[in-house]
């Protein structure tokens, strides 16, 4: 039972005389409440092309389809990685490891926007990227930062599938870099354009031109595309002139904290990403886009994967075990819930140029944080990797599993541009309730 620092009869007075607002007995009530619980966040690591999960996380040793590397024992008895994730295998008991995710789309454009959006790209309703209605859900209109950031996003694959959608502008994402691969030079890649104003005498006069023109041609033309113009402006501002906009310099964080993460585009995105959700930003991701200047979709490994997938797991590991214990570390982890997942998987059966093919029938993803029940594997693929033989869950699942996690309504609706109801998550969504 709770105990506060004052008296019934001293309240009563305090209520009586109106002045319960101005007291002390609020403040007396939060203090005696505790600490607040960070709010919830969710950090996406996108990996375009689809990640091979016979490498990775569902590996298939001393089968046909098993491939070049080998696994390792991780620290939960019984779940192995592969040899080229040693930091996540020291990892395991912060990871829900879905191997049975179960999809009928093997192309990429239709395949990412069912996966960022929970729909196929189709009929006249534009639906958001999972992060801009997160960000709605989560975010606040007064943020310094925006709610929602994208950093080094690869939208050549499907461009809708990465905005906000029927949200509107308001909610779309501040593109952080151009797609880049890891080996890309990070410090031009991560650089936020004109968060430096002019003086502050000549920003205000500047400022008051612009609210001057601005007045009477949004009173003469009201409607979305003009609010959003001016929310956009307004939210430019208030950043620039935010201490908060610091969390896009990197160079306070100490040497050896940017070396855990890996000094590339990707391991550096990562930091951003702590920074950022430190900062009160609910929704960031990151995409790793490819190792080496040779992949720009890097995980679409057709040709030469084994190779192509050992450089992109040593960019990945340490850049995602160092983000796993960076926020542990500064009790960031149980509210933030850490997604790790591209558009499908790829074929267990190696072809003829050492590669892997789109494969979406049987593929892994990897939930982290969020105050989720980790340390355990969600679902099974048959011996060879070519189907899902225990627990089969949809994309709509995995999505209505996130948007539960943190503490949202899947049911819940937004309005959509043809003035229909769309629920965060398709209604017939089932979530993961072992991790939740």
């Amino acid at each position: 039972m709770l105990t506060l620092p004052i008296s019934r009869r001293e309240f009563l007075g305090i209520s009586a005389a109106g002045t319960v607002a101005s007291s002390t007995w609020l403040s007396s009530l939060a203090s005696a409440a505790g600490p607040q619980r960070p709010p919830k966040a969710c950090i996406l690591l996108w990996m375009p092309g689809g990640p091979t999960q016979t490498d990775t996380f569902d590996m298939k040793p001393g089968t046909p389809n098993g491939g070049e590397f080998k696994p390792i024992e991780t620290t939960v008895p019984g779940i192995s990685f592969c040899e080229h994730f040693p930091q996540l295998a020291k990892q395991a008991q912060e990871l829900a490891i879905v191997r049975s995710m179960s999809t009928k789309e093997g192309d990429h454009a239709r395949a990412t926007h069912l996966l960022r959006t929970g729909s196929l790209p189709q009929g006249p309703i534009q639906y958001p990227a999972i992060g801009s209605l997160l960000s709605k859900e989560l975010g606040r209109d007064d943020a310094e930062l925006p709610n929602c950031i994208s950093i080094m996003p690869n939208t050549f694959l499907s461009a809708a599938s990465f905005g906000p959608g029927f949200l509107g502008p308001r909610y779309a994402p501040l593109v952080v870099g151009p797609a880049a691969v890891a080996s890309a030079d990070y410090r031009q890649i991560l650089k936020v354009d004109n968060l430096s104003g002019p003086p502050e005498e000549v920003l205000n006069a500047r400022l008051k031109l612009l609210e001057g023109l601005d007045r009477p041609f949004a009173g003469s033309r009201p409607g979305v595309v003009t609010e959003s113009h001016l929310v956009a402006y307004r939210s430019a501002v208030r950043m620039m002139r935010s201490e908060a906009v610091k969390a896009f310099d990197l160079e306070g964080e100490p040497d050896t904290l940017r070396d855990a993460y890996g000094r590339n585009a990707f391991g550096q995105g990562c930091l951003l990403a702590r920074r950022l959700v430190e900062r009160g930003v609910p929704f960031v991701e990151i995409a790793l886009n490819g190792a080496s200047q040779d992949q720009a979709i890097g995980w679409d490994t057709h040709q030469n994967n084994f190779e192509a997938v050992k450089q992109l797991l040593g960019v990945l590991d340490p850049a995602w075990g160092t983000l796993l214990a960076d926020l542990r570390d500064r009790g960031l982890l149980d509210s933030t819930m850490v997604v790790w997942m591209g558009e499908f998987g790829r074929t267990p059966q190696i072809n003829n140029t050492a590669g892997r093919d789109h494969f979406p029938a049987a593929w892994s993803t990897v939930l982290a944080g969020g105050g989720l029940k980790t340390g355990q594997v969600i679902g099974k693929s048959s011996d060879d990797g070519m189907t899902v033989t225990d627990r089969p869950v949809a994309v709509a699942d995995l999505l209505a599993t996130v948007v539960t996690g943190l503490g949202l309504d899947p049911t819940s609706q937004n309005l959509s541009n043809v003035g229909r109801p769309i629920p965060l998550v398709e209604s017939t969504a089932k979530p993961i309730t072992e991790v939740l």
